[in-house]
């Protein structure tokens, strides 16, 4: 079964097209990652499933329903721009947000993920006290305080401390648990790997990946080494090297097609003791920046 379907979706906002000529299908209890550069469509295809734009082409079914009405109560939006009701106190606004979404004895609920997010002892503090952080977990539970079908989440653990990214990551996870189906848009392509079920990269407008991880790694075959050697050993210029991705603590270097990862090896123990040499598939990181990184024509432009 299907959460959501979209069928040759596209959204113009006069000459720009911000969506063009998308398919995608989401499997219920699962979670989906949109992935893309800013402004290559991501926001705009989640408000299309949220009805809040209409498509100009092709159709869009959320859990079942083919109907431009407002989102009903089975459908839960947090939206990129942050916003709550600073006078108010933290249990009178996920009371609030509750009752909007047809949840009328919602205390339980809402101890139980005050309990969980750490913030139990600010429930009677008014949203102008709280940190970025705290603002945005409160904002979270609004989300889901109703216990949606499907939830959809853009960009939710920007601007997070890791601490408190892990709490939200967490509380995503046990979503699904519960049977709901999670999308959600991010930046942190760790986050993409490590939590989604598949992953759907927008480019420009258009779908340039969509898929399981292992499915798209293979895509891109096993071109890549990750690479670690003593300090002050260099990379550059090796043979048969195609680029070189430095993380600080590890290198991963991409292969030229055709080129022999021994030989490579040869060329690296040359240069100084090699740590690690380990033959891989390219991270999501590695992927996206393919995909992404400028042509060489736009880049002197």
């Amino acid at each position: 079964m299907l959460a959501v379907e979209l069928e040759g979706v596209t959204k113009s906002f006069g000459s720009f097209v911000a969506v063009n000529d998308v398919s995608l299908r989401i499997p219920v209890n699962s979670i989906y990652g949109f992935i893309g550069p800013n402004g290559s469509g991501k926001t705009t295809t989640l408000r299309m499933i949220m009805r809040i734009y209409f498509p100009d082409r092709g159709h869009i079914r959320v859990l079942g329903e083919e109907s431009w009405q407002a989102a009903n109560d089975r459908v839960a939006y947090l939206p990129e721009e942050r916003g709550l009701y600073k006078q108010m106190t933290v249990r009178d606004i996920l009371r609030f947000y509750a009752e909007l979404k047809g949840c009328r004895n919602c205390d339980a609920a809402m101890k139980d993920w005050l309990e969980r997010m750490g913030l139990m002892d600010w429930a009677d503090k008014k949203v102008e006290a709280l940190s970025k952080g705290m603002a945005q977990k409160v904002q979270f539970i609004a989300t889901v305080i109703s216990n949606p079908e499907l939830v959809l989440l853009d960009e939710p653990f920007s601007g997070l401390d890791p601490v408190n990214a892990e709490v939200l990551r967490d509380a995503v996870l046990d979503l699904k648990k519960r049977g709901a189906t999670v999308i959600f848009s991010t930046h942190d392509m760790a986050v993409a790997e490590r939590m989604c079920d598949r992953i759907f990269m927008i480019y420009r407008g258009k779908k340039v990946l969509d898929g399981t991880l292992d499915g798209i790694q293979s895509v891109y075959g096993n071109d890549t080494v990750a690479v670690r050697m003593d300090e002050g050993a260099s990379l550059e210029g090796l043979p048969g090297v195609e680029k070189v991705t430095d993380f600080g603590n590890h290198q991963e270097v991409r292969l030229r097609p055709g080129s022999d990862p021994q030989a490579v090896l040869a060329s690296l123990m040359q240069r100084g003791r090699v740590r690690r040499f380990e033959e891989t598939r390219p991270s999501l990181h590695d992927i996206f920046v393919r995909i992404a990184s400028p042509a060489p024509e736009d880049r002197r432009a």
